[in-house]
């Protein structure tokens, strides 16, 4: 998996992290002050980047929290043919697949043959953000 640790004391709102092995962006986050029996304690809130749940995480600010990386990349869409766009990667010349359901609102009415897009690749999987 193309991950890395951080703090979670490190993240902040708008970031990504990695919660039921599901990649989420973090929407809200709060921070308790330290104890007298113990350390500061973080509260995350994140929406998942690929089926919009809303999760949560409680854990101590000084605990290791896993990050995805996430690699940005232009694609051309081949074609679309019901619930799956078939694309190609433009630095590789790869073929790949993308269900309709990974597709952002705004992009799904631009989509056509030739058309450039902006693909996000986060564990292993694709989400197509923008048409240019």
């Amino acid at each position: 998996m193309s991950t890395k640790y951080v703090e979670a004391g490190e993240l902040k709102e708008g970031s990504y992290v990695v919660i039921d092995g599901e990649p989420c962006r973090v929407v809200e986050i709060e921070k308790s002050k330290t104890g007298k029996h113990g350390s500061a304690k973080a509260r995350i809130v994140a929406v998942g980047v690929f089926d919009g749940g809303k999760r949560t995480l409680s854990l101590p600010v000084d605990a290791q929290v896993e990050v995805p990386i996430i690699e940005k990349f232009t694609a051309q869409v081949l074609s679309v043919s019901g619930d799956v766009i078939q694309l190609m990667d433009m630095r590789d010349y790869k073929t790949i697949e993308v269900p309709m359901k990974y597709v952002e609102e705004e992009a799904k009415g631009r989509l056509a043959p030739g058309a450039e897009v902006e693909v996000w690749q986060i564990l292993d999987r694709y989400k197509i953000i923008r048409v240019k």
